[in-house]
């Protein structure tokens, strides 16, 4: 039976769950999160919580997946690593599924290393959209609790992870996207952010908005690019699915 084990937690994920549902195309996918379960469509079976390389190598030896897909968002290394372990143990057919780019505008940095020096070199508020993995590295730059204000995903813990580092709480923000246009011009005016941090996240990840945001306010864009990397868009996935179910 031809049967697909997607890793998603991203839009690109949730677009593939869709289409095997859609298609008849018999799927698990795996998610991090309850937030990234109540996504999904009813006919694809949700296996919700972190796995780490033994446990996802036991999933795929006891299911027999006719192919593994690596939806997991551009910055996710570690599930990448992960991912790709548990195939090469194995055996498993391994596809990444890369999120189609733009072209960063303003400053750009290849890492949080060069992000933290960078920020260091300036003066003035910042807004990071980076997330709550970063948050943890931002706490190196120079009066980070006075500087830097954070925009987080309302998950449990988040709140109690910024506090343990030190943050404001007063200058943790906790919605869930999509964010328009406005909406970030409203975050950037509201926090008086003479910078705005985010990554290369692509067109679902909202990445022109915040471009065009941060634009319209005369904050300066910093972007965090993504990692080089190999593999196949959306519709090359669903093109291989198509021509696959038919042998």
């Amino acid at each position: 039976m031809y049967r697909l084990l997607i890793f998603g937690g991203t839009t690109e994920g949730r677009l593939l769950a869709e289409y095997c549902a859609e298609n008849s195309v018999q799927a698990d996918v795996s998610v991090a999160t309850d937030y990234g379960a109540s996504l999904l469509p009813e006919d694809v079976e949700v296996l919700c919580g972190r796995l780490d390389a033994e446990q996802m190598a036991e999933l795929m030896i006891r299911r027999g997946y006719s192919a593994v897909i690596d939806a997991t968002h551009p910055y996710a290394a570690e599930a990448t690593a992960n991912i790709r372990r548990a195939c090469s143990k194995t055996g498993a057919r391994y596809l990444r599924l890369v999120r189609e780019s733009n072209v960063p505008c303003g400053m750009t940095v290849r890492d949080m290393e060069e992000l933290v020096e960078l920020l260091d070199s300036t003066e003035g508020t910042i807004l990071s959209t980076l997330g709550s993995k970063s948050l943890a590295e931002l706490t190196k730059v120079r009066d980070y609790r006075e500087r830097i204000w954070v925009r987080v995903l309302p998950a449990e813990g988040a709140e109690e992870y910024c506090r343990e580092l030190g943050y404001d709480p007063g200058k943790v923000i906790q919605e869930k996207g999509p964010f328009s246009t406005e909406r970030n011009s409203e975050h950037i005016r509201m926090t008086g952010a003479r910078y705005l941090v985010t990554k290369e996240s692509g067109c679902t990840g909202g990445y022109p908005e915040k471009a065009e945001a941060a634009k319209l306010c005369g904050a300066e864009l910093i972007t965090l690019v993504r990692p080089l990397e190999d593999g196949l868009t959306l519709i090359g996935i669903e093109d291989i699915i198509a021509r696959e179910m038919k042998e």
